[in-house]
């Protein structure tokens, strides 16, 4: 009996912590395999943030990139995007990978892209409540 309750908590799915941040950066990236056209929009910091509690990585981060995804269904008319948030407690590392990813498709791509900005007046990530419930 004690190896099989052994085995059976052995299984279980450990979760990690998520814990509130004061506030997060992010930017959002889409694009789409029927064009060459990609999409960034600016670092936006986020308010009251969630995020993991050891590794510091954002919860909620499929909600996100609803948000974004929904902007471009309703606003802009272009369903069916693919749409990636990358966020960072800590502002200077963001803008690193901002810049690297930025780079990736403006100067060492082989195939031209057209990468266009979308402003924080056009869009804006609203913080998602990773609350548990209890």
């Amino acid at each position: 009996m004690i190896a099989i309750a052994l085995m059976a908590a052995g299984t279980m799915k450990v979760q990690a912590q998520d814990v509130k941040v004061p506030q997060a950066y992010m930017f959002g990236f889409v694009a789409s395999f029927n064009d060459s056209t990609v999409y960034f929009t600016n670092i936006q910091q986020v308010d009251n943030a969630w995020v993991t509690k050891k590794k510091q990585f954002l919860a909620g981060r499929n909600q996100y990139s609803i948000q974004l995804r929904e902007f471009f269904a309703n606003q802009r008319n272009m369903p069916n995007r693919t749409c990636v948030v990358i966020a960072n407690v800590d502002r200077k590392k963001l803008e690193k990978k901002y810049i690297k990813m930025k780079n990736k498709y403006l100067v060492k791509s082989k195939k031209p892209y057209d990468v266009r900005n979308i402003s924080e007046s056009d869009f804006k990530f609203e913080t998602v409540d990773m609350s548990p419930i209890e």
